[in-house]
């Protein structure tokens, strides 16, 4: 399963660019226009990596990864954040709101890459330190019974949930529900991720033992 990213920037181009290269490189993508936007996609989405601007309407990224730090279970969470800000103070202000790396504007869609393959092993490598030191509490965010995981999944993926049992291909539950065929795959990416499922079958089978669709 691809690990997601979340690129959050009002700049259109610039969502599009970072986006179409992260996704070739196999990562899936979600986006977000600005820091409010992506909180919420924070909380639905549970990316394995951040990606934001820092001037952006509604809620800047400062203020997003204070946010996000504020939260227990995204304490880890790497952030990196670009901006065409670049005073020192201005960096030290990033790095206290809790950003892993200041990434200043313009720069290489490469050196993001090679930015976000290295952050992106480094909390593999803590999360499974943390696992081997607190074993009882490797799963605390895993749901362990079906009222749990069902309080997790949101209306729209239950709605994917449902249709995937009945075997609709992407395109065809977008039809159904409005949405690109595109959007439905970080449904069900989403789905996977918290179920700990490897694959669709997987998914379907878990959903029909646990009760979790008609």
């Amino acid at each position: 399963m691809p690990l997601t990213i979340l690129v959050v920037d009002d700049d259109l181009g610039t969502r599009l660019s970072i986006s179409d290269y992260l996704e070739l490189s196999g990562y899936s993508v979600i986006t977000a226009n600005d820091g409010q936007e992506a909180l919420t996609k924070v909380e639905e989405f549970h990316p394995d990596l951040i990606v934001t601007d820092i001037v952006m309407p509604q809620m800047n990224g400062y203020e997003l990864v204070r946010q996000v730090r504020q939260k227990p279970m995204f304490r880890l969470l790497p952030v990196i954040l670009l901006t065409a800000r670049t005073r020192t103070q201005e960096r030290i202000l990033g790095y206290q709101s809790g950003c892993d790396l200041y990434l200043p504007k313009p720069f290489e869609l490469e050196e993001l890459g090679a930015a976000i393959r290295n952050l992106l092993v480094r909390s593999q490598l803590i999360q499974s330190a943390y696992n081997v030191s607190y074993p009882d509490n490797a799963s605390i965010s895993t749901p362990t019974t079906t009222v749990e995981l069902l309080s997790e999944l949101t209306p729209r993926e239950q709605e994917v949930l449902e249709l995937l049992t009945h075997g609709l291909s992407n395109a065809e539950m977008g039809q159904k529900l409005h949405l690109s065929p595109r959007t439905v795959e970080k449904y069900v990416s989403s789905l996977l991720r918290k179920t700990t499922t490897n694959n669709r079958a997987e998914l379907v089978r878990f959903a029909i033992k646990h009760g979790l669709v008609e």
